[in-house]
Parts: structure tokens; C-alpha cells; sequence
């Protein structure tokens, strides 16, 4: 068997390594000639996936060496791209039409209103100026995406006019055909679901809940497999799903969903629906993990014109996948890998950003700077470890960067959202004393926040300072560790002012840390 494998990206390493584990030849094509499957590929082709004309006809370059069986994709933009190659080659898959439906989402949305599907009203935009029709057609609140892309990015949430022109201005850029998609907004769980489907048979491989933050963006800083809502809502998402994909026509091959819950309209709705196996590391390692099923063999035997065989039992396990995250600027190191690497049940890091890497707050799926996977007998030791593990994770920044300081410098408020999000929630009158609060202390007053006294700043435990970070971390353990991880008791004493706290305020731990070691490098360069 020879298969052609578009994408050599992480999350098409596993169907790579399947194919081969099974005998194959697997020729692989992408754009990036250093992705990082490439190097495992039997052949390796640089090739747009953009370009069907292309891909077809190194297709049928293939075809005439090896001979070819098939065509593949896991985690990508690019299920038309194998749909056009299998199409016009004459090898299995489904139409280009339906591949189109599940690729673009205003075709897709079309299609599932057609049908009667349940899925949110929309309208298509091309301009800014489309924006005062759709809400007057919608009403908001709405969400605005690219009809064309993944990874979350260019969709986020609006609630008034002036912000939905600047969101279809903001998601233009990433779509393909330069259109966006505005829809009405839906409240709730989401849930991300594979399946793989051979005729009238869809059969559910994998039901996880996403765990999405940052409004008004839709940043997924993991998922859980399986889920742990109430079997009701579980059938009523999985019968959405399979009504959904029958009405895009997806007859063979795998499918892919995000679908929400709705408790305000009691029933689920569609979020989107591909024809391939889903990203994020789901199809790839968090279901094998939790089930002990490999998916990506399941749906690679699919794309030669196998059968689906007989159904496995899932082993009932559980797999937490869970992101780390910066704020913005250039950096200097990854920390804590060997420590979270050593943890129980812990089963995969991954690694997105590097020394001299530059990142930012993440808006979307793809600006995060690592995840973590676990594997655990019981929801509790799985959900334990990931987030105990990425906690440990710290990405380290270079002092006195632009970026970073002005992120710090950000206006300071004492009411409403803001973005990006601060790392903590403030009250009452701990929020107007750290507004207050003078950038330095004066000599006199060093140590008057308790540093080097086993304290750290009175309202941190007046019950004002609420909640913990993104990295799971509270208030006053983030500043503990902050002075700790800086060296202990740095010359710069004063900064234990406005400028520490409202950093630590700002961007947790890591913001603590790049003040400390900013100041030591102003000093340094001062003597």
C-alpha cells in the first residue's frame, strides 16, 4: 500500500508513523520543507496544500513509481485539498462538493440550514461595512470568524456595532477567500468529537470537553477526554453531530466536530464540522490514551477503501491535554521541563516556543507556547497531572524588552474588562491601594511589603485577591516564587512597590519574574 499524506506538521506525525508501522510507503507533501514529519517520511515532497493542481499531479507521480491507495490528512486546513486529488484521481474519499461544505462555513452553515440542522443564523461579510446589516438581521451578541481557516483564528465575540466592524476587519486576513462569518452567538459547553464513518455508519471515536478562555476571544487551553457532562447532554451533542455530518454528505472517511451546548435553548448546536480527524492532539494521542484505540489506523485503513472492522472496548481510562500560555515578549528560556516531564501520568510535553522566540497573550489556538498530556486511571489523577505539569512550565523573558514593558504599562483599571486579561481579580480596597501604590519604595520603606520576612504584600491575604493565574498559581505563591526564582533577595529591594505587585497583578508569576530580573539588568548595566 502507498499512501499520500498532506501535512508534515505534529499533528500529522502520527498518521506518518502508522502508515509505516503497517507496511506502507508514505509519501508526505507540505509547504514548510522542514516540518517536522519530513524527516520521517519515505519520500518527502515540497508541495503547497493550497494547490491542487499540484498535489494531483505529484499524485499521479506517485501512482506511476509506487503505484497509490490512497490520500490523507489529519489536523489541517486541507480536506479539499485531498478531496480534489482523490477526485480526480479516482481514489476513495468523498466528493469535493462535500469536502467543500466541510471546509468552508458558509457553505457548511448553508448546508446544515438546509437540512435543518441545528446550528446559529449567520451571514456572510466581506467588508467592515457588512458588519451594520448582520447585526441588524442577528442581533448581537455575535461571533465573527473566517469563513475559511482553523485554529480559532481571527474569531472572537462582539456585543455593539463599533466592535463587530473591527472583528470582520480583524478575521478578513485569515481567510483564504476573504470572506467572514457572522453568526449568533451560543452559550454554554463545547465538546470536540471524532468519528469515523463508512456509509450510514458514523461511529463516535472520542467525546471531550474543551476548556475555552479569554473572552472575547475563544482561546482552548484544553480539553478533557471523555467528557464528564450528564449523559443526556452527551446524546443530545452526539445526535446533533451525526445529524450533521449526514447532511454535509460525509459517506467515508473521518469526521470532525465542535458542537455546543446550549442550556438557554435546551439542545445542541453546531459549531463547525470537517471531514477529516480533529487537531489539538485529540485524534492523535488523548483518545488512544483514554480508549486505547488507535484512531489515526482505524481512519488511515478507511482512505484505502477498507471497512470499518469490528467495534473495540474502551478501556475507560482518562487523557487531559492542557496548554501553557505568555505574555508578550522575547524569550529566554524554557523552565521547569525536566520537573513536569517526572510527574506521575504524565505522557507528552510539547514544546512550541524557544530562546529567541518572540510570543504574545494568545487571541487564537496557534499563539500558545506548549501543552501537556496526560494519561490517568480516574478523571481527578489525569486533570492532577496535566495542570499540575503545566504549571510547572515557565517561560522565562528577556529583560527589558518593549513589548513586555508595554504590556506592564498598560493603563491600570479599576473596573470593567480589559485585554489581555489580568492574570488575577482585585477588590474593593486592595484594587484602589495597588493603583496607588508608588512605582518604587522609597529607601526607607524596603521590606515594608514583608520581603525576606516570609510575607508578602497585607492585602494579598485580606481576602480581596481572588482566584488563581492561568498557571493554576495563587496570588501570594506566585510571589513567593517569583523572588525565589529571581535569586532570592535581589539588590533591587525596591521594587517591591507598585511595579512588582501590579506586574504580578498584570501577568502572574512570569510578569513578577521579568520585573525582578529587569531591574537587575538596569542596575548591572548602570555600575
Amino acid at each position: 500500500m502507498t499512501v499520500f499524506i498532506l501535512g508534515a506538521g505534529v499533528m500529522q506525525i502520527p498518521a506518518i508513523r502508522c502508515a509505516k508501522e503497517l507496511g506502507w510507503v508514505a509519501v508526505v507533501a507540505d509547504g514548510n520543507a522542514s516540518a517536522p514529519g519530513a524527516e520521517l517520511a519515505d519520500r518527502f515532497l515540497h508541495v503547497d496544500l493550497k494547490d491542487g493542481e499540484g498535489l494531483a499531479a505529484a499524485a499521479r507521480g506517485i501512482q506511476a513509481e509506487f503505484g497509490l491507495d490512497g490520500v490523507f490528512t489529519a489536523g489541517t486546513d486541507f480536506s479539499a485539498s485531498v478531496a480534489f486529488v482523490t477526485n480526480e484521481l479516482g481514489l476513495p474519499g468523498i466528493p469535493l462538493g462535500t469536502a467543500l461544505k466541510a471546509s468552508d462555513k458558509l457553505r457548511m452553515r448553508a448546508a446544515l440550514a438546509a437540512a435543518g440542522v441545528s446550528s446559529p443564523r449567520f451571514t456572510a461579510a466581506s467588508s467592515p461595512a457588512d458588519g451594520r446589516a448582520a447585526a441588524e438581521s442577528l442581533g448581537f451578541p455575535l461571533v465573527v470568524k473566517p469563513a475559511d481557516s482553523m485554529g480559532a483564528r481571527g474569531c472572537r465575540a462582539v456585543r455593539a456595532l463599533p466592535e463587530l466592524e473591527e472583528a470582520i476587519a480583524a478575521a478578513l486576513p485569515y481567510s483564504r477567500s476573504g470572506r467572514a462569518i457572522v453568526e449568533e452567538y451560543v452559550d454554554g459547553p463545547e465538546f470536540s468529537i471524532d468519528a469515523l464513518v463508512h456509509g450510514d455508519e458514523i461511529r463516535i471515536r472520542g467525546l471531550a470537553d474543551r476548556h475555552i478562555f479569554f473572552d472575547p476571544f475563544f482561546v482552548e487551553l484544553g480539553h478533557t477526554m471523555p467528557s464528564s457532562q450528564a449523559p443526556e447532554i452527551q446524546a443530545e451533542v452526539l445526535r446533533v453531530f451525526r445529524q450533521a455530518v449526514a447532511a454535509l454528505g460525509i459517506r467515508l472517511g473521518a469526521a470532525k466536530g465542535d458542537i455546543k451546548y446550549s442550556p438557554t435553548r435546551g439542545r445542541a448546536m453546531v459549531g463547525e464540522i470537517a471531514a477529516r480527524l480533529s487537531g489539538g492532539y485529540m485524534s492523535g494521542w488523548t483518545y488512544p490514551y483514554a480508549s486505547g484505540i488507535d484512531l489515526t489506523r482505524e481512519a488511515l485503513l478507511l482512505c484505502v477503501g477498507g471497512a470499518l472492522g469490528p467495534e473495540r472496548q474502551d478501556r475507560g481510562w482518562v487523557s487531559a491535554e492542557r496548554a501553557f500560555i505568555s505574555i508578550p515578549g522575547r524569550v529566554a528560556a524554557v523552565e521547569g521541563y525536566a520537573e513536569a516531564e517526572r510527574m506521575p501520568y504524565v505522557k507528552r510535553l510539547f514544546l512550541r516556543a524557544a530562546p529567541g522566540d518572540r510570543v504574545v497573550f494568545p487571541s487564537n489556538n496557534v499563539e500558545k507556547c506548549g501543552n501537556v498530556i496526560s494519561q490517568g486511571p480516574t478523571r481527578e489523577a489525569a486533570v492532577a497531572a496535566a495542570e499540575s505539569a503545566a504549571g510547572c512550565l515557565r517561560i522565562r523573558l528577556v529583560p527589558d524588552d518593549p513589548d513586555t514593558e508595554a504590556y506592564l504599562r498598560g493603563a491600570w483599571k479599576t473596573e470593567g474588562p480589559s485585554w489581555p486579561p489580568y492574570a488575577f481579580e482585585i477588590e474593593g480596597e486592595a484594587c484602589r491601594a495597588l493603583a496607588e501604590m508608588p512605582e518604587y519604595a522609597a529607601a526607607e520603606l524596603r521590606g515594608a511589603a514583608g520581603y525576606g520576612s516570609g510575607r508578602v504584600a497585607p492585602f494579598a491575604f485580606a481576602g480581596q485577591v481572588l482566584g488563581r493565574d492561568w498557571s493554576g498559581r495563587g496570588f501570594a505563591e506566585s510571589a513567593s516564587q517569583a523572588i525565589a526564582i529571581a535569586g532570592g533577595r535581589p539588590d533591587a529591594a525596591r521594587l517591591l512597590a507598585g511595579r512588582f505587585w501590579r506586574a504580578l497583578a498584570r501577568g502572574g508569576l512570569q510578569a513578577a519574574v521579568y520585573t525582578l530580573d529587569t531591574e537587575t539588568a538596569r542596575r548591572g548595566a548602570a555600575r
